[in-house]
């Protein structure tokens, strides 16, 4: 048992057996912080339970959590690949009490963990113990037999855990592994502890207090157990290795990219191919979760992340793009525990193959002007924070890659000199991180959840339904009674009303009893489940406790479940038609229209549209039945329901199927929390009426259904109607009429400019001998004609050379709005005496202009005074008499 996988199911199945609820790992992007960019440890996704603003049915939990730590105050990036236990992706195996078991019992799994199940040797573990937690210290010598030196008292803030400057709180116990004499190092609170010989691989934090106040903790009632082991930490532990890079995982991904470069990762190119392996796994992650490369928040970290990877892997010579090509090692190593991976392979390739491509250029263009600027720097200077700030602001190369590029040379870059910098770009400065999770909870609501428990949603199967108000909020607090004219916030025990969610819109619609009326213009959903009503009282008053009856606005719930079905219909389509990495990015499902986002990395052709429609159509006119199924989570993917990624799920989640493809199978199949029609018929028909990009790799169609459809159908059929009034044609010949029209405009353009040619030749005389006069012994072909555009101009001087044979031509032409044009041209035997960019610029200047340029045969040139051609022309006349 040394495997990665094997390791993490070992552990998974451990506390599984001591009554702990297996829960799935919690997403990289967390729901229920917004002070996190990214999940950093296993404990995010029960923050709540903690605090005690939510309760599950489990008191035990354990977890292999899947944690980044790239951005914010977790920030690991820049050692990565330089040292021995960097990541910026890792797992982090726990186990969780909520209120539960404590100290003791903590102690006692975790012992029974590592010495019966990882058969770790007991004389090669110590532990740390936070300096006055004599609780903890007993419990260990008594649990695991230690002597007084294999327990460390240690008084910094490394053994006490707190979340911020008040909240829970509470010692810890640090489990490490002596890897022997081999390595440097020495013991935790040693003078020498930072070597690598003492491995601390598990942290266990026994949260017992609450900070109430700087220097004042209160016993929480319901003391709890937080803890965290490195996945890759322990694996190298029980595999004898020295780094976390060579472990079985790690040495898969390495052999794939050495196997892709050609270069062995030995020397210098070891820590290149660290940080490739290292910055796959988070890159994939991040993209399975929906996260794309962009210019800010969490698409900043992981484009920064991406394009660290793709800078060492242009260290290692690779001439084409890399990443994208060791995403089946990463699968083949991951995907089994991880399925979002296989699920969006397409896409994660996709986007980091267009990436890197994107990124060669900036880094090529980066490099050399990096190479340019720290060419007199050596050993122990630093580039100038000023210059590292113009490589960034100016060419786009991050602060990260010149440290990197310049780190082989021992020199450092003025960081803070930078800072200043960015300072003054105060638009730039503020592209980082600035906020919110996904959604920021507002934290009146937890209060509600907790006494009044989660709505139930009735609007499944009905439109009307009676409901008990539970509570009421004006202003952002709470009240009693909201009265006639007054606007607030409204909860119920149940409802109809569809709270806004998964891109579908909030029901509208009234609220009535006897003597009261109120009028929702809205419904949205708060922590998931409480159903919040937008509400104006027109008539009574309602007071918490009522009973109401509950109507949604039928005809625009009607024609949102046709537009959301429609979604589904299309999502399939479109992913038939372009590829199985499509992925839906986002919707909106309104009564008058929908769009639908999606990943695709180029715009749609209109022959692909058409596909796309014609698919979706057919399964509109199967006018198959809508089943809608609730399942298990798993259940549910097993049978190839499609979800959201990123979407967050209970363990009970309905699955919404319709349709019929392929081999009779059905044709979509998501999980969707949202309405939807009895049978695809009542779509009645959908129209594509705009295909667009919304964000890198991010396409968007908008769409009607419907009454809509049908309206926008006659438009196009009245526009058509009109067009085959003023042609007299039937409307199946419009299109050949409209190409004849189109022949015969051209024909006559062409016999129109003819016309103006021979005209502007030819003048008043039959041969254009009119136009020719004689100055200085040459002959100049001199006019001024209308109409004449200038690509013309120089093909009517080009004949007049022809006519002349020897001499010069000068043609004005005059446009409708007064402005001009002039063309000179000179012919082969003149051009040692005569310069036509001379000369037309003293026609240039007769109209008012400036300048003019060409060859000694033949210039051009304009002016803004049309009606001083003849003075233009004289003008020539006079450079030719005084030559």
């Amino acid at each position: 048992m040394s495997g990665v996988n094997e390791i993490r199911k070992t552990f998974l199945d451990y506390f599984r057996k001591e009554g702990h609820a297996a829960v799935a790992s919690g997403p990289l992007v967390p729901r229920n912080d917004p002070t996190l960019m990214f999940t950093s440890a296993g404990m995010v996704q029960f923050k709540n339970l903690f605090t005690g603003v939510e309760r599950r049915d489990y008191a035990r939990a354990t977890t292999a959590q899947k944690c980044l730590r790239a951005g914010g105050k977790h920030n690991d990036l820049d050692n990565v690949g330089y040292t021995a236990r960097h990541h910026t992706f890792f797992e982090m195996l726990g186990n969780f009490s909520f209120g539960d078991y404590f100290k003791e019992r903590a102690i006692e799994l975790a012992w029974g963990l590592v010495t019966k199940h990882f058969d770790l040797p007991k004389d090669r573990l110590l532990v740390t113990v936070y300096i006055d937690d004599d609780e903890a210290y007993g419990l260990w010598k008594k649990i695991a037999g230690f002597s007084d030196d294999r327990i460390i008292r240690i008084a910094s803030s490394d053994n006490f855990w707190a979340a911020g400057d008040t909240g829970p709180c509470g010692p810890c116990s640090e489990i490490f592994f002596d890897q022997g004499d081999k390595l440097a190092g020495g013991p935790p609170g040693s003078p020498d502890e930072d070597g690598d010989r003492f491995l601390e691989f598990w942290n266990l934090v026994f949260m017992q207090y609450d900070q109430v106040a700087p220097g004042e903790r209160q016993p929480l009632p319901r003391p709890s157990i937080d803890t965290g082991m490195g996945l890759e930490r322990i694996s190298a532990i029980l595999q004898g290795a020295s780094s976390n890079y060579d472990i079985d995982l790690f040495k898969a991904l390495i052999a794939a990219a050495v196997e892709a470069t050609g270069v062995p990762a030995e020397g210098a190119a070891r820590a290149s191919h660290r940080v490739i392996a290292d910055h796959l796994r988070a890159s994939s992650f991040l993209v399975a979760e929906g996260v794309l490369p962009s210019n800010e928040g969490r698409g900043y970290v992981l484009r920064r992340i991406m394009r660290r990877a793709m800078r060492h892997a242009q260290l290692l010579g690779a001439a084409e793009p890399l990443m994208w090509r060791l995403v089946p090692a990463l699968i083949r190593e991951m995907g089994a525990a991880y399925p979002e991976l296989v699920r969006a392979e397409g896409l994660i390739s996709e986007t980091l193959q267009l990436e890197e491509v994107r990124f060669r250029t900036t880094l090529a263009r980066g490099l050399g002007l990096l190479d340019e600027a720290s060419a007199g720097l050596g050993e122990g200077q630093s580039l100038a924070g000023e210059t590292a700030f113009k490589l960034y602001d100016t060419y786009g190369f991050p602060l990260d890659l010149t440290q990197d590029a310049l780190r082989a040379r021992g020199v450092s870059v003025d960081v803070d000199g930078f800072n200043a910098a960015m300072a003054r770009q105060k638009a730039e400065a503020r592209a980082a991180w600035a906020g919110s999770g996904e959604a920021a909870t507002e934290t009146v609501w937890f209060p509600i959840r907790e006494r009044v428990g989660a709505t139930e949603f009735l609007g499944y199967g009905a439109e009307q339904a009676d409901g008990q108000v539970v509570a009421l909020l004006k202003d952002g607090a709470e009240v009693t009674t909201l009265s006639a004219g007054e606007s607030g916030l409204l909860v119920a025990n149940q409802t109809p009303f569809y709270g806004e969610s998964g891109g579908q819109v909030g029901d509208v619609g009234v609220l009535s009893a006897p003597g009261v009326e109120a009028v929702v213009s809205d419904t949205q959903k708060k922590l998931g489940d409480v159903f919040v009503h937008t509400v104006e009282v027109r008539e009574g008053s309602i007071a918490v406790g009522d009973g109401l009856t509950f109507t949604v606005d039928h005809e625009r719930r009607r024609k949102v479940r046709g537009n959301h079905s429609a979604t589904h219909l299309l999502h399939e389509a479109l992913r038939l038609t372009l590829g199985d990495h499509v992925a839906q990015k986002g919707s909106l499902v309104a009564p008058d229209r929908l769009r639908f986002d999606f990943s695709h990395p180029k715009p749609i052709s209109d022959s692909e549209l058409e596909r796309i429609e014609a698919i979706a159509n057919g399964v509109v006119l199967q006018n198959a039945p809508v089943v809608t199924r609730v399942m298990g989570l798993e259940e549910a993917r097993a049978s190839g329901a499609r979800a959201l990624f990123g979407e967050k799920y209970g363990d009970e989640v309905r699955v919404v199927s319709m349709g019929r493809g392929a081999d009779d199978a059905t044709y979509s199949v998501e999980l969707c929390g949202g309405t939807h029609v009895g049978a695809t018929g009542e779509i009645g028909a959908i129209t594509i009426v705009g295909e667009s990009g919304v964000a890198a790799g991010v396409r968007r169609v908008e769409a009607l259904t419907g009454e809509a459809a049908r309206r926008h159908f006659e438009t196009q059929n009245a526009r058509v109607a009109d067009v085959a009034a003023l042609l007299k044609a039937p409307e199946a010949e419009i299109v050949e009429r409209i190409e004849t029209l189109l022949d015969e405009r051209r024909k006559l353009e062409r016999e129109l400019v003819d016309a103006r040619k021979k005209l502007a030749m030819g003048g008043g005389g039959a041969d254009g001998a009119d136009a020719v006069r004689e100055v200085g012994g040459v002959k100049l072909f001199a006019r001024a004609v209308e109409g004449i555009e200038m690509k013309d101009l120089k093909s009517l001087v080009d004949e007049a050379k022809k006519s002349l044979g020897s001499g010069v031509a000068a043609i004005v032409g005059v446009t409708s709005e007064g402005k001009a044009g002039v063309v000179v041209g000179v012919t082969a035997d003149l051009t040692s005496r005569f310069n036509a960019v001379d000369l037309v610029r003293a026609a240039s200047a007769a109209l008012g202009g400036s300048g003019g340029g060409g060859r000694p045969d033949m210039a051009q040139a304009g002016g803004p005074e049309g009606a001083r051609a003849a003075e233009a022309l004289d003008a020539v006349a006079a450079r030719l008499s005084a030559a």
